[in-house]
């Protein structure tokens, strides 16, 4: 077994505290990775703290995963030992549904295995980024650009792809009009993406103060979602609208500004159910949707795409020991845009 190090929450309500524990050994198709840096997703809070039910604990977060190979198995053919890799929120699928076998493994019928908090394949609860290192099967492994700042990619793989995959699926491109519901991490990325797909996107904010940073961020327009008379000019008028908040909100409002036959896609996950009248999507048959991250290939394609056009994350580089602080930071929307750990603060203690 591989000595660890990492932080760790213990119940739904302690605050995260350093934690040792064991590795499972580097098999013939695994690449053991030193992480350098690990993003802090809003999940990560959620499933800390049992929102969602269903977490193990001891439970060590993290799958916005940026590390350095340190050996391979024997079967290994993608990497080598120095190589700068990723690992984002899959360590595993059953490889032999329908999506799995279309490459799709974030819907994988069986279940995919989450960086963290799920069944590994050897039967231990899988521990995240949160710590010095971790074992995942090749195939789940993914390439970096070296040129990018990493501590500013790590994020984009959640955050990342979890936007540009719907953005790619409804095939956004130059002429489209694209509203980003949010600006927090999700919708930060979202911008930067539609934009630089072409679209004329305009921000949906509840947050006066965030206009200016959307704008310098790449949005066109800046609409106050709560004021009406800024509402209103848009409605019908656009073809795309990624949402990305996840607190209870009024989708309805939004579905009233899409042209007809046009979608929302809800990345946002509300603990609390929405309320949408048959109405506003009968009137313009209109579509309500989702999207969940993307698969290995659509992610690894995100990442080269990023890297072609520069695109990485506003992140605000923090050392391990500030996590709960930054937990809590992050209850008041207060990161512009994304809590990423230096992992050299673990080693250092």
């Amino acid at each position: 077994m591989i000595k660890s190090i990492g932080y760790a929450g213990f119940d739904a309500t302690s605050p995260l505290k350093p934690y040792t524990f064991d590795r499972r050994n580097v098999s013939d198709n695994d690449v053991h990775i030193e992480i350098i840096y690990c993003g802090v997703c809003h999940s990560d809070l959620h499933t800390v703290r049992n929102e969602w039910g269903g977490a193990k604990y001891p439970l060590v977060p993290g799958h916005e995963i940026i590390g350095t190979v340190k050996s391979t198995g024997s079967k290994v053919k993608k990497f080598k030992v120095g190589d700068t890799v990723g690992v984002g929120c899959m360590v595993n699928s059953c490889g032999n549904c329908a999506c799995c076998k279309d490459h799709l493994e974030q819907f994988c019928f069986n279940g995919f295995t989450g960086t963290y908090n799920s069944i590994d394949i050897d039967g231990n609860t899988t521990k995240g980024g949160y710590s010095d290192n971790i074992v995942v099967n090749e195939k789940f492994v993914l390439t970096i650009p070296s040129h990018l700042p990493l501590a500013n990619v790590a994020p984009l793989l959640c955050a990342g792809i979890t936007t540009y995959s719907p953005l790619k699926h409804w095939k956004i491109t130059k002429g489209h009009k694209v509203g980003i519901v949010g600006l927090g991490g999700l919708g930060h990325m979202g911008v930067k993406l539609a934009r630089s797909f072409g679209a004329h996107v305009v921000v949906f904010t509840t947050s006066p103060h965030k206009k200016e940073d959307a704008l310098r961020l790449g949005a066109h327009e800046v609409v106050i979602s709560k004021n009406a008379a800024e509402m209103q000019p848009h409605a019908n008028s656009f073809d795309f609208i990624l949402d990305t908040v996840s607190a209870p909100h009024n989708v309805a409002s939004y579905m009233n500004l899409l042209k007809h036959d046009a979608t929302l896609c809800m990345v946002g996950a509300s603990p609390d159910p929405h309320q949408i009248p048959s109405g506003v999507l009968i009137g313009g048959r209109k579509s309500l949707s989702g999207s969940l991250i993307g698969g290995i290939a659509e992610t690894q394609e995100m990442l080269d795409y990023c890297g072609q056009h520069n695109i990485t994350c506003d992140i605000e580089l923090i050392p391990i020991q500030k996590i709960n602080a930054a937990y809590e930071r992050l209850l008041k929307n207060d990161v512009k845009y994304r809590f990423v750990i230096d992992m050299q603060s673990l080693r250092d203690g």
